[in-house]
């Protein structure tokens, strides 16, 4: 029989008026809410999860469930309203956990940073086979978030490492020989070729593990080079556990892995490489309705990368600058920022040092994305504008056009068919959008991608929504639950 989510009895429960409230706001009905609850347990592994139409009823009187439900709910209302419902916000509780499992103001030091990897990790390992990953976490935003990310630019004291930089032939007792790092290295190339290619759910958990033996290697005697090469793969594996993590919809989770991978490059002395954790937790923001919070972790990393990032990393941070200007309705800022992202982008072809594989995926693909997603979303905050419609619709164009010739970026290519769709929509072509929708869906099977499901699912909700009758949205819609059940079941 499976667990219902319940928890302890209470003779002097009071109703949750917190939870009632955004409950009522959401428009759903308490079967709808178990459905998705459910829904989102099973995505979690929780299969034990069953709740039903008197179990919400119970939540609302007042009763406080178990883990995972309070992260699970956190999650879906702040899917709905856009913006970061924590667990607190809704009146219900979760267990406690030490503020190393469950904060992100952690001390910025090599040894703790390397522990605190090791222990999230490995409980991530571990908590995800039961079901319950993340179950304890919740998101931080406004000042608790940005006040501890400013300490990525205060001077660290340098920790005293061993010196022994001459390592004798093959492999002494914990120390990497050359051929072992280098193979490191090429492995989390691999890894972020396949999140490209197949989306976040597929080798999330094999990130995970190989992010756990680095951090096992770092807690072995190294050299200093050795060390500064292992903390850079940690950085960058735990960035990709974040972003895997966020693409799959562990929002907490991600979140933890990019601080967690802010600090380890911090250790590695790499600021282009913290830049561009920084720009993955603000796309995070923006994609929570937290635009504010994505303008100033940019602004955090440029001006921490001001002197030595790329011309390519720079032109996508001015890119993610117009998306947190977009979405702030700050048009005339938002405008200014996709010029600048154009014109660096412009000295790319003449900048002639090798460049990181983090940062290649930014291509002129991906920045005609990024510059129409600006537009796109500024015509949302301009009340469904038509003008920034026009000005977003032949950059997403071109961006479609080489994603379709792009079998690497598989999950950027769906993307950008779901955000031509909506730029449809907004200039009122519901069979075009449909058409593109449909496209979207055939890609959205082949890679795992709750982030590419949910954006299909809103697209055909405001098909419905706007265009209901129409034969086109009608197909689509069957199309949906034909192709993407699981997603259908939210419609």
């Amino acid at each position: 029989m499976g667990d219902n989510g319940g928890g302890g009895t209470n003779a002097d429960k009071r109703p949750n008026e917190l939870l009632g409230s955004w409950f009522a706001r959401s428009g759903w009905s308490k079967g709808e809410l178990a459905r998705q609850v459910n829904r989102r347990a099973r995505q979690l592994g929780a299969d034990h999860i069953s709740t039903d139409t008197s179990r919400v009823r119970r939540w609302l009187d007042g009763e406080n469930p178990r883990e995972p439900i309070p992260r699970i709910l956190s999650e879906l209302f702040s899917e709905r309203f856009g913006c970061v419902v924590a667990i607190e916000d809704l009146g219900l509780r979760t267990a406690h956990q030490s503020p190393s499992v469950s904060g992100i103001d952690l001390p910025w030091t090599g040894p703790q940073t390397v522990a605190l990897i090791n222990e999230f990790s490995r409980s991530d390992l571990m908590l995800a086979r039961r079901g319950f990953l993340g179950s304890s976490l919740a998101l931080s935003a406004g000042p608790t978030l940005i006040e501890p990310m400013q300490r990525w630019l205060v001077p660290g004291p340098s920790a005293p490492r061993d010196d022994l930089e001459s390592v004798p032939p093959g492999r002494a007792r914990g120390r990497l020989s050359k051929p072992e790092l280098d193979l490191l290295e090429t492995t989390t190339v691999m890894f972020r070729k396949w999140d490209a290619q197949c989306g976040g759910g597929l080798r999330r958990k094999a990130v995970v593990g190989q992010l756990h033996e680095v951090t096992d290697l770092l807690q072995e005697p190294q050299t200093e080079a050795t060390a500064g090469r292992l903390f850079k793969v940690a950085a960058e594996l735990a960035e990709l556990a974040g972003w895997m993590s966020y693409d799959v919809g562990l929002q907490p989770t991600a979140q933890k892995y990019f601080v967690l991978a802010l600090h380890a490059a911090k250790e590695a002395g790499d600021k282009p490489l913290g830049s561009y954790i920084l720009s993955s937790m603000s796309r995070q923001m923006i994609h929570l309705g937290r635009p504010d919070d994505a303008l100033e972790l940019i602004h955090l990393a440029q001006y921490g990368s001001r002197d030595c990032a790329s011309p390519r990393t720079q032109a996508m941070l001015y890119a993610m600058e117009a998306r947190a200007y977009a979405n702030m309705g700050q048009p005339g800022k938002c405008k200014r920022a996709v010029r600048m992202a154009e014109d660096t982008f412009a000295d790319v072809l003449e900048f002639d040092e090798p460049e990181p594989d983090w940062i290649r995926f930014f291509s002129e693909a991906e920045l005609h994305a990024e510059n129409s997603h600006s537009f796109r979303d500024l015509a949302y905050v301009a009340g469904r504008s038509p003008t920034y419609a026009s000005l977003a619709e032949p950059l997403m164009r071109q961006a479609v056009e080489l994603f379709a010739e792009d079998a690497e970026h598989q999950r950027s290519y769906a993307l950008n068919l779901i955000g031509m769709a909506t730029v449809h929509l907004l200039q009122r072509e519901p069979e075009e959008s449909a058409a593109l929708a449909r496209r979207s869906m055939e890609i959205a099977k082949k890679v795992r991608s709750e982030r590419v499901n949910t954006r299909i699912r809103k697209t055909v909700d405001t098909a419905v929504r706007d265009f209901g009758d129409l034969s086109e949205v009608v197909e689509l819609t069957d199309h949906l639950a034909t192709h993407l059940p699981e997603t259908a079941e939210a419609i």
